[in-house]
Order: structure tokens, then C-alpha cells, then sequence
């Protein structure tokens, strides 16, 4: 097999679409694949899917592919233009990148799986991409996700704040908790902006709620309030809040205890602070009356 029909195969190209040249430099460390249309084919039209001749060729444009073995793989083609009744002068679009890309659409789904498995920082050392880079392929992963994304409203919700940065800026995250997707981001914690949440949703969307999860945050309490139908039947807090709450309450009452028994010159409470909280099944045995 030839070097052009090898990357022909690699590249999954077919139709109109021929590798023309390959060029391997080992001291740089890359292979570039140089990819043309045959000649007197018709493209169909990007706008309206309209079959058209050829007007001309774009400037050489060149995409970072996956590598072949240990070497950058870059793929070079002036891409046709055509010449539409309807719109004109158009470019025909790439099968291999999405519009405007410097990267293969093989090449993004590699980068993609990187950054779901580490940070952005070991996704750039382990694919050769820089921090910008990276953050636009996921930029535009997140939007197709988005626009696939059909508008419903889970069965069982999860609203949850997320502190960032610095200065107490939080988001609010809203889950399902069914099926363990983030469902919507919120850039605060605001009971407006949950309830712009929730407006998007009919009242009968809204009935189908069974439970929502969240801590006891008084604006998540009252949005949910304001839209869910019989909310306070279906709010539950979630158990790490309350046990927050119990268990700094046990604290307070044993300090206001050890306070007074101290005042007696009883000592039998000094050093029991975290025997106080601990489990039952967790207590040591020499801690046990």
C-alpha cells in the first residue's frame, strides 16, 4: 500500500477527496499529509444544500491531526469554494474539522477524553496543546452538548452551591440526581436566578418533581417554594447540612455544660469534645461507661 492510500484510509476520506502527498520529517518530528478535491465534482452548497460548480480554492489551511506513531500529523488542503445562485460565493466545509478549527475532528475527541480523565494543565502536556487551546476545544464541546440538549426538568433535583475563586463568589450546580448529570450552572446563589430556573418550566413540568436535595440556604428554599408545587413536601436537606447543624449544637451544649461543671470542680467532660460527635458504632471500648 502506498503512503497517499495509507492516510487515505487513516483519514477515512473517500468521494471526492484524495491524499496527493505525504511528507515524513524525522528531525521535526511530524509527517504533513497534503489532502485535494478531484477535479470537475459539484459540492452541494453549505447554505442550502444545493449542487454547485467550483469557483475556486481557499488559501492552504492546515489542521493538527492525531499522531502517527510518535510524530504531529498535520493535514494541509486548500479547500473548494462554489458559487451558488441563491448565496453566492461559499466555502465548502471540511469533513474532517469543524468551521474555523486548527484541529481534526479526531484530534478534539482525543483532547476531550484527556481532560475528563485530568486538569487542563496535564491534558496540555500529554496532547502538545496550549492552555488556550485546550479551553476553546472544550468551550466548543460544552455548546454541542447544549444544543443537543433537550429542556426537562428531572424527577429527583440536586441544588448545590460552589465556591471559586477568591472573595466568596459561588455558582449554584443543579443535578440530576437520577441519572448523575449536571443539568444546569448558575453564576450565583441568588433566589433570582434559581427562580429563572424554574420559570423556564410549565406548572405541570414542574408537578412532576418528586424530590429536590439541597442545604438550608434560604433563597433556594424560598425559590422552590415560590414554583414547585407542594414544596415543602418534596424539599429535603441534604444529610451533611443537618448533621452540621446537630452536631454543632451537641458541641455548644457540651461547652455550656463543661462550663458549669467546672464551676463545681467537676472535670468529667474535659477532653470529650470529639467523643461527643463521633458514631456509636465508632466509640472505643475504653470509652464506653
Amino acid at each position: 500500500m502506498r503512503d497517499t492510500e495509507f492516510y487515505e484510509a487513516l483519514l477515512g476520506l473517500s468521494g471526492p477527496w484524495k491524499v496527493t502527498e505525504v511528507e515524513l520529517n524525522s528531525a521535526a518530528g511530524r509527517v504533513d499529509v497534503w489532502v485535494e478535491d478531484r477535479s470537475s465534482f459539484k459540492w452541494k452548497c453549505p447554505e442550502c444544500q444545493e449542487k454547485a460548480s467550483v469557483y475556486d480554492h481557499s488559501e492552504e489551511r492546515v489542521w493538527r491531526h492525531l499522531n502517527t506513531c510518535q510524530f504531529g500529523t498535520y493535514i494541509h488542503c486548500r479547500l473548494p469554494r462554489v458559487k451558488c445562485p441563491k448565496h453566492g460565493v461559499r466555502q465548502v466545509l471540511a469533513p474532517w474539522a469543524e468551521p474555523g478549527s486548527r484541529f481534526t475532528l479526531l484530534f478534539e475527541n482525543w483532547v476531550i477524553d484527556t481532560l475528563k480523565e485530568c486538569d487542563i494543565t496535564g491534558t496540555n502536556h500529554l496532547t502538545g496543546t496550549s492552555w488556550y487551546e485546550a479551553w476553546n476545544i472544550m468551550d466548543k464541546a460544552v455548546e454541542r452538548g447544549l444544543s443537543r440538549k433537550k429542556r426537562r426538568i428531572p424527577e429527583y433535583l440536586g441544588i448545590d452551591e460552589k465556591s471559586f475563586a477568591k472573595g466568596h463568589r459561588y455558582e449554584t450546580v443543579i443535578c440530576d440526581l437520577s441519572k448523575g448529570t449536571v443539568e444546569c450552572v448558575i453564576e450565583d446563589r441568588k433566589q433570582e436566578s434559581l427562580e429563572a430556573y424554574f420559570g423556564q418550566f410549565s406548572k405541570e413540568d414542574l408537578k412532576g418533581i418528586k424530590a429536590i436535595v439541597m442545604d438550608m440556604w434560604d433563597p433556594y428554599i424560598a425559590a422552590t417554594k415560590a414554583f414547585v408545587p407542594d414544596a415543602e413536601d418534596k424539599i429535603v436537606f441534604d444529610r451533611f447540612h443537618v448533621m452540621q447543624q446537630v452536631t454543632s449544637a451537641v458541641d455548644k451544649v457540651r461547652r455550656q455544660e463543661h462550663k458549669r461543671l467546672m464551676a463545681e470542680g467537676d472535670d468529667r467532660l474535659k477532653g470529650t469534645k470529639h467523643l461527643w460527635l463521633m458514631n456509636e458504632e465508632k466509640i472505643p471500648d475504653w470509652r464506653r461507661i
